[in-house]
C-alpha cells in the first residue's frame, strides 16, 4: 500500500511510519519542510503548508490510506491567541487534505483523521463509548479553556464531516494519551515525574486516566485499515481507564520508586503556569472506552494498565541503559 502522513513527522506519526514501512509499504510523510534524502528506507517527506493545495496533493492520487495527523500542539499556555492556532491547524489541515482528496481521480479508498477522546464530558462515573458516550461542553461549571477544547475537537471532526469525498472511506480517530517510551511524549513526562519522587496523586486522584499503550496504537490502525465496517468515530484507547490516583500508584511500582509526592490542584495549575502547559492536561476526567474496536473484534495487546506500564517501563530502561 502507499500511505499518506499529513502532519506525520510527531509521535503518533513516527511510531506509524515506522511500523508501516516494516510491514513494507510506501510511506510519505507530509511536513513542513521536503528532504531530499528518506527519512529511512521508503520513507519521504514531501512539504506543504497544512492550508492550501499544492504539489503535494498529487501524492494523494493512487495512494491507499491517508492518516492526517497534523494540529498545533495542545502542551502550551491555552491563551486566546494559541487556542485559535490549536483551531485553525486542524481546521485547515483536515479541510485541505478533503479538498486533495476530492481533485484526485484515483481517491484513496481511506481517510483516518486524528481526533481527541478529550470531546467527551467530563466524567468519573460513566465509561464513554462511541454509542453512548456524553459530548462535553455543557457540564455545569466546566473551565472556560475545558470547554473552548471540547469546541476545538467538534469543529475538527466537523471538517472531515463536511468534505465532499465519497468514494473514500472516513474515520474519527478519538484518540485518548498514546503512551510510548520514546523521547517527548506524555509516557517519558511522567516516568521523569516518578523518577524524581514526584509522580503521586494529581489533584483528588479520582479523575480517570483514559490511555493506550503505543503497539495497540499501532495495531488498531491495522484494523481499522484491514476492516471497511468501521466508519465514522472510533475511540482509540485501553478497556480499562483507571483513577488518576490508581495509575500513578502502578506507575510507580513498575519502575521500583517507593515513593510519590501528591500534587494538589492548586500546585499543578503553579506548576502549569510555569511550565507554559494547562492543567486540564491531567486534572480534567476521561473515561473512554473503545466500544467500536472490541465489537468488531479487535483485541488488544495491553488491555490493563499495570501489563502496559511494566512492558514501557522495562523498554525505557533498554532505550536509556538504566538497570
Amino acid at each position: 500500500m502507499k500511505i499518506i502522513l499529513p502532519g506525520g513527522s510527531g509521535q503518533a506519526g513516527t511510531l506509524l511510519a515506522r511500523a508501516f514501512r516494516q510491514d513494507g509499504h510506501s510511506v510519505v510523510v507530509l511536513g513542513r519542510e521536503a528532504r531530499t534524502e528518506p527519512l529511512t528506507s521508503g520513507i519521504r517527506q514531501v512539504a506543504w503548508d497544512a492550508r492550501t493545495l499544492g504539489d503535494w496533493a498529487e501524492e494523494l492520487d493512487g495512494a491507499d490510506v491517508v492518516i492526517n495527523l497534523a494540529g498545533r500542539s495542545v502542551d502550551c499556555r491555552h491563551t486566546p491567541a494559541n487556542q485559535r492556532l490549536i483551531l485553525e491547524s486542524r481546521i485547515n489541515s483536515t479541510r485541505v487534505v478533503g479538498q486533495a482528496i476530492a481533485a484526485c481521480s484515483h481517491p484513496p479508498a481511506l481517510w483516518l483523521q486524528a481526533s481527541a477522546a478529550t470531546l467527551y464530558t467530563h466524567h468519573t462515573e460513566k465509561a464513554q463509548d462511541e454509542t453512548s458516550g456524553l459530548i462535553g461542553g455543557s457540564e455545569a461549571d466546566l473551565p472556560a479553556k475545558w470547554r473552548a477544547m471540547v469546541e476545538v475537537v467538534k469543529a475538527w471532526e466537523g471538517a472531515q464531516n463536511d468534505a465532499d469525498t465519497p468514494h473514500t472511506r472516513r474515520v474519527a480517530l478519538r484518540i485518548s494519551l498514546l503512551l510510548s517510551p520514546d523521547p517527548g511524549g506524555v509516557f517519558a513526562v511522567l516516568l521523569r515525574l516518578v523518577r524524581l519522587g514526584l509522580g503521586g496523586t494529581a489533584g483528588t486522584g479520582r479523575q480517570y486516566v483514559s490511555w493506550i499503550h503505543d503497539r495497540d496504537f499501532v495495531n488498531a490502525l491495522r484494523f481499522i485499515i484491514e476492516h471497511p465496517e468501521l466508519e465514522g468515530p472510533v475511540n482509540l484507547a485501553a478497556p480499562e481507564p483507571l483513577p488518576n490516583a490508581e495509575f500513578m500508584r502502578i506507575l510507580r511500582r513498575a519502575w521500583g520508586m517507593p515513593i510519590g509526592l501528591p500534587a494538589p490542584a492548586l500546585l499543578i495549575e503553579l506548576g502549569s503556569l510555569l511550565l507554559r502547559t494547562e492543567s486540564k492536561l491531567v486534572l480534567k476526567s476521561r473515561r473512554v472506552i473503545p466500544g467500536r474496536l472490541l465489537d468488531s473484534g479487535f483485541r488488544f495487546s495491553f488491555p490493563d494498565w499495570q501489563t502496559a506500564a511494566c512492558d514501557l517501563c522495562q523498554r525505557a530502561r533498554v532505550r536509556t541503559g538504566e538497570h
